[in-house]
């Protein structure tokens, strides 16, 4: 039986706002709209809902989920399969880096020595291999170059003098307002003035702006770093560039 997006969202633990979003750029659209304008989502729907939610907890961002569940190369029993080699592999790094933080624990005590090394044993943050493996066979084979430029031009590491003090007032402001709809008009014009700001930083297109907004999410070390002005405000910011950047390409 089709469900409702209200039933939908309670189902698979995502807000009404991101399932809208979902449908608006065509990542996830519902498999019928009733004449009252209600979004009805088949068993189809909520499998592919499955998939890329799965893909988002593994880092993969909203357009790269969308080019691998939409090529016509896209196996579902191939996906599951590699989610789960995915998760293990997470899970051990997971574990490796708790054994680091015990000996590192027992350094602090005076109970062990530790070389420099060990301070980094276990500690790998290189590129996920299997992300590659998901593009070559789904999606964008070419690594996404863009995405490591970002991430560089906008590390707070860079900021000094006054440059520093505007992203502090800025994030400030936009953590003041954190619990509004990202798509109100105050929202947007303090994201429209974060888009000027990062000007500093680069030239961003519409698209890319956007872009950040998902690595905001996506990216635990930006989500962390936003995230210390006010609980929530990483994903405030990422859906009202999100619509940002839509309005102002639809303009």
């Amino acid at each position: 039986m089709p469900l409702k997006v209200k039933e939908v969202s309670k189902i698979a633990g995502i807000s009404i706002r991101a399932l809208h979003h979902y449908d608006e750029i065509g990542l996830l659209k519902p498999g019928a709209v009733t004449e009252a304008g209600y979004r009805m989502y088949a068993d189809r729907d909520l499998e592919r809902l499955r998939h890329i939610l799965f893909f988002r907890e593994l880092g993969f961002a909203l357009k790269e989920i969308g080019r691998m569940l939409d090529s016509p190369a896209f196996d579902r029993l191939e996906a599951l399969e590699l989610q789960r080699r995915m998760l293990e592999d997470k899970m051990a790094h997971t574990r490796r880096m708790i054994a680091n933080i015990d000996r590192s624990i027992q350094h602090a005590k005076g109970e062990m020595d530790m070389t420099n090394e060990q301070r980094f044993e276990g500690l790998d943050f290189a590129n996920d291999p299997y992300e590659q493996e998901a593009r070559d066979r789904w999606g964008d084979a070419a690594i996404d170059e863009s995405k490591r430029k970002l991430e560089k031009r906008t590390a707070t590491s860079e900021l000094h003098g006054e440059l520093r003090q505007e992203w502090d007032a800025k994030m400030s402001a936009l953590a003041g307002m954190r619990h509004e709809d990202p798509a109100s008009p105050p929202a947007q014009e303090a994201i429209g003035d974060w888009y000027v700001f990062l000007g500093n930083f680069g030239t961003y297109s519409y698209e890319a702006f956007a872009g950040l907004g998902e690595m905001y999410v996506q990216d635990e070390r930006f989500k962390q770093n936003i995230d210390k002005y006010g609980e929530g405000l990483a994903a405030f910011m990422s859906e009202a560039m999100a619509v940002y950047a839509r309005n102002r390409k639809l303009a």
